[in-house]
């Protein structure tokens, strides 16, 4: 095959970009992936990936600061340099980054250096080169967005890549979105010792998670000293010096730095959609089938530029149903109520399914099952007792429609009611699967018995 065709040609190194790469080239194809900048995109450079890197040393700084003389460590002051932080922050990601440009040797995937651009027929147009290929998946990922009147500067009014990549810690930090990004770096900044205001214009924290989650993870950051405003609409901001002021209708917030978190939108301009095709929405979000397929014969889309879910799991699931779809070998169709959703505040927040009002609302007769990290003999050793796993099912037939957790690794707890949710499991199920003790996931089997009400340690 000459040197500039190929079966398949992706346009965007993310996670979902460089996993459906993978999986072609596993499937056979001969693949080439296309990025402007970093192979491995945000995730692994400037979003999912350093964000969790600074948050375990925020963490560990948390518990030996604040917290030593509970766990009966005797210390003098205990400080951080930033400098060193951030310094093993990078190593973190450089690590990823060379296992990942290891894996694209191993399968044979040509990495194109450059920007791309679709100009039909298959034509993808990387500056001063012409690929040619069978099938092209876009995979270009998003921006943080803008609130109008709040232009990033990258020192006073910053977004989520400014932060990330940041050397210093300012002393006070307004963040205006409480979202999954906006309660991750409100814990990283408390725990660090920052000043930080935390203000969401809905009714309350992470709105899309279950209620009852809401207003626990409100509760766990007013006892940090989190200054949670919640049904609180930003009507502007100036630059005063060494602060800013963001106008609220009841008076104003002052802070050093402003960290705006109010979502993120598509990178589908100016890569040539228009050209090859391909419908976009009114807000630039390329519409896809539940394969993955555009609206233009050879072209799939996934990742954030789809919407849905804007998580790098979601996005690597996306590029796995594209890559078989376009080598004939289709398994099953991307379902975003299968997607777990996971935020790294703390208590940790993680989801799958349908929340309680979700379920009500769409008709179902509903049975919740909740049991306290309380009452769990592994959360009382790490010392971190808040939160719940909530189980929510169908009352009539009993399938698990739902599961929420809020409280220690909760993360790292919902892969078994994902799991579950795949196979249309019943909560009976989870309850009567065998949890190790003590281990945190006896929380989920025993929310899951109490969807029929004999939990055995409540």
């Amino acid at each position: 095959m000459p040197d500039n065709e190929f079966d398949v040609a992706v346009l965007g190194s993310g996670t979902g970009g460089y996993t459906a790469a993978i999986r072609a080239a596993q499937l056979g194809k001969r693949t080439a992936i296309v990025e402007v900048a970093k192979l491995g995109g945000t995730c692994l450079h400037i979003g999912c990936i350093p964000t969790k890197a600074l948050l375990e040393t925020s963490g560990l700084l948390h518990k030996l600061r604040d917290r030593r003389e509970e766990y009966g460590i005797t210390a003098g002051d205990v400080a951080f340099d930033y400098d060193r932080l951030a310094v093993r922050r990078d190593a973190v990601v450089n690590q990823l980054f060379r296992g990942l440009q290891g894996l694209m040797r191993k399968n044979r995937i040509e990495v194109v250096q450059g920007c791309g651009r679709l100009e039909g027929g298959g034509r993808l147009r990387v500056d001063d080169r012409t690929i040619n290929a069978g099938a092209i998946i876009v995979a270009t990922g998003s921006s943080p967005r803008p609130l109008p009147g709040l232009d990033f500067d990258g020192e006073r009014i910053v977004n989520s890549d400014h932060a990330t990549m940041a050397r210093r810690l300012p002393a006070s930090i307004a963040i205006i979105g409480a979202g999954a990004v906006g309660v991750e770096f409100a814990t990283f900044y408390r725990q660090m010792g920052a000043s930080v205001t935390l203000i969401e214009a809905l009714d309350r924290l992470v709105p899309l998670e279950d209620e009852e989650v809401s207003r626990a993870l409100l509760q766990a950051f007013r006892r940090s000293g989190i200054d949670c405003r919640v049904s609180a609409r930003v009507q502007g901001a100036r630059v005063e010096g060494g602060h800013v002021a963001v106008e609220l209708a009841d008076g104003e917030v002052l802070a050093e730095q402003v960290l705006v978190a109010v979502g993120r939108d598509p990178n589908s301009g100016g890569i040539g959609l228009e050209r090859a095709g391909v419908e976009v929405d009114d807000r630039g979000v390329v519409k896809v089938d539940e394969w993955m397929r555009t609206s233009a014969p050879g072209v799939w889309a996934i990742g954030d530029v789809v919407g849905g879910y804007q998580l790098a799991h979601a996005a690597a699931h996306e590029g796995i149903v594209a890559a078989e779809d376009i080598a004939g070998r289709r398994v099953t169709p991307m379902e975003q109520e299968l997607v777990t959703r996971c935020t790294y505040s703390t208590p940790e927040i993680a989801s799958v399914g349908l929340t309680e009002a979700q379920a009500t609302a769409r008709g179902y007769e509903v049975r919740v099952g909740k049991f306290p990290f309380v009452a769990n003999a592994r959360a009382i050793i790490h010392g971190e007792t808040d939160g719940f796993a909530k189980v929510v099912a169908d009352a009539n037939t009993g399938e698990l429609l739902g599961a929420h957790v809020i409280g220690v690794q909760a993360t790292e707890l919902i892969g078994e009611p994902a799991l579950a949710r795949l196979f249309q499991g019943d909560p009976w199920e989870v309850g009567r699967n065998i949890h190790p003790h003590p281990t945190l996931s006896e929380v989920i089997g025993e929310a899951a018995l109490a969807v029929d009400g004999v939990a055995l340690n409540i």
